[in-house]
């Protein structure tokens, strides 16, 4: 038997993540961060405790069963690792590089309490990774049904809605406005920190369940959703479509040449290919001094194309501290060592432009923290007399999203105050048979956060179609004869039968 492991006898020191140093980086789109080792992962593995409570699992959006997988990798059974958590989610590669685990199954982890927590990232990527290279695949048989089911949005949730509902039989068709599925993983995030390859490659693992992709195809200007769940047959309709309608402060100079919100800056970078300009027509037409509003990952990822794109001095203007920064700590880190100019507290009041319209200065005023506001976080107030300006020639909003208005414009949806859509505590909205989850539907999330709503849409689909959910906790069987007929209980009438293929005991 093997002997129990605790704090004192596990390696204390969390393993380190292989990087590319950061002179070298910053001359490349290859990802900053090269991957653990099977050396390395077997090692890290043997830092989780295996707890009993398993807090981590509770921490995990999607519930991973993170002490399982972790097991599985001591045992070198990687295949299984990836078993167990391609059992809830459906993207370990992107997940263990881009979610928070530092906030989520990591902030919780028993041995952080002590030390540094377990890499539960790094090791979901290794596995992620893994199958990838050797070609796994988890394809269930399905049995068809009659339903046709309708995706809007094939971001994060999106795409693992599509994925239970194909599962469960119905054919599934996701629509993406962009010429390529992914969303906010192929426009939002550059190659260095998720390559487009790795999406592609969850992306085909949809195909293969029987998923169709209609891209270049904008719901709400080519069809409502009125008409999909109309004349179109659809049976159920799912809305994911992300929140990317980019905000900007209101300040003088906004509409000064070479000022841009930092969805425009990472959608030309990553899905239009304009890094690689003039091998694709997309020209990004980088400033020499670019300053960057806001310290959250998406500002982190824009200053840092800005330095691989030529830009001579990238600045970061955020109006709190670095404590307050809602960007992963990671990211913070990794944009200071190549060489990004923060200015903490630090808030613009004006853009300043030159003859020819186009921005050559930002005016700003030092801030100290008040009381606390609405969100938890100390208020920035402004110093008195403290004005001065930053030389810039380029200028990035990287303040928030908010939700694309477009749907809420063309069809019957209820929207929240906050021009979102309203839904129940089941994902349905006040449309019949369309359901919503996302950051369309809370704001801006985590991508496993996406996942997680997803999947619980498509649970809530699956009911309102009358189909078994055969991923979730069956009810108790009924002892009474009378509520059962021909052996299936009468709650269960009218649901589809989904066979399962077997499994080696």
């Amino acid at each position: 038997m093997a002997k129990k492991k605790t704090i004192r006898t596990i390696p204390q020191a969390r393993t380190p993540m292989p990087e590319q140093a950061p002179e070298i980086r910053i001359t490349n789109f290859k990802e900053v961060a090269c991957g653990y080792r099977e050396e390395d992962a077997l090692l890290e593995a043997e830092r989780c405790l295996d707890c009993p409570d398993q807090p981590c699992v509770r921490g995990c959006p999607v519930g991973i069963d993170i002490p399982g997988f972790i097991r599985k990798i001591a045992e070198k059974n990687f295949h299984g690792a990836y078993d167990v958590i391609t059992d809830t989610n459906l993207l370990p590669s992107v997940c263990g590089r881009v979610c928070p685990q530092e906030s989520q199954c990591e902030g919780v982890c028993t041995v952080g309490e002590r030390l540094e927590p377990v890499a539960i990232g790094r090791l979901e990527r290794f596995i992620g990774d893994r199958a990838i290279a050797e070609g796994w695949t988890n394809l269930p048989y399905i049995e068809r049904n009659r339903h046709k089911v309708g995706i809007v949005g094939s971001g994060p949730a999106g795409m693992a809605c599509a994925a239970d509902m194909a599962k469960a039989g119905c054919e599934v068709t996701v629509f993406e406005a962009f010429q390529e599925p992914g969303g906010v993983l192929k426009y939002g995030i550059p190659d260095f920190r998720l390559p487009n390859s790795m999406v592609d490659v969850e992306i085909d693992k949809l195909r293969q369940l029987g998923i169709r992709f209609e891209c270049n195809t904008l719901v709400g200007r080519l069809f409502t959703l009125e008409q999909m769940m109309g004349e179109m047959d659809f049976s159920a309709v799912f809305v994911g479509t992300g929140a990317g309608y980019p905000s900007f402060m209101g300040i003088p100079g906004e509409s000064l040449g070479g000022v841009l919100s930092a969805n425009e800056w990472l959608t030309r970078c990553n899905l239009m290919h304009g890094r690689d300009f003039p091998a694709y027509d997309t020209p990004l037409q980088p400033g020499k001094h670019v300053a960057v509003i806001g310290a959250g990952n998406t500002a982190m990822d824009a200053m840092r194309v800005a330095l691989r794109v030529g830009a001579e001095k990238v600045t970061c203007v955020y109006r709190r501290s670095a404590a307050e920064a809602p960007a992963r700590a990671e990211e913070i880190h990794h944009a200071q060592q190549e060489g990004i100019d923060f200015q903490w507290l630090t808030s613009p009041v004006e853009l300043i432009g030159d003859e020819q319209h186009r921005v050559r200065a930002m005016r700003c005023e030092r801030m100290e923290l008040g009381e606390p506001d609405a969100s938890g976080r100390r208020r920035p107030v402004p110093v008195v007399g403290s004005a001065f300006e930053i030389e810039c020639d380029m200028v990035v909003f990287a303040i928030g999203t908010n939700a694309n208005p477009i749907l809420g414009q063309t069809s019957g949806l209820k929207l929240d105050k906050r021009g979102y859509i309203w839904t129940d505590d089941t994902l349905a909205t006040s449309i019949a048979g369309v359901f919503a989850g996302g950051d369309i539907v809370t704001g801006a999330a985590t991508v496993i956060q996406a996942m997680g709503a997803g999947r619980r849409a498509a649970r809530a689909m699956k009911a309102y179609l009358g189909l078994r959910d055969t991923d979730a906790v069956y009810l108790a069987a009924p002892t009474d004869p009378a509520e059962r007929l021909f052996g299936i209980p009468r709650r269960e009438r009218g649901f589809a039968r989904v066979h399962l293929p077997e499994t080696a005991s």
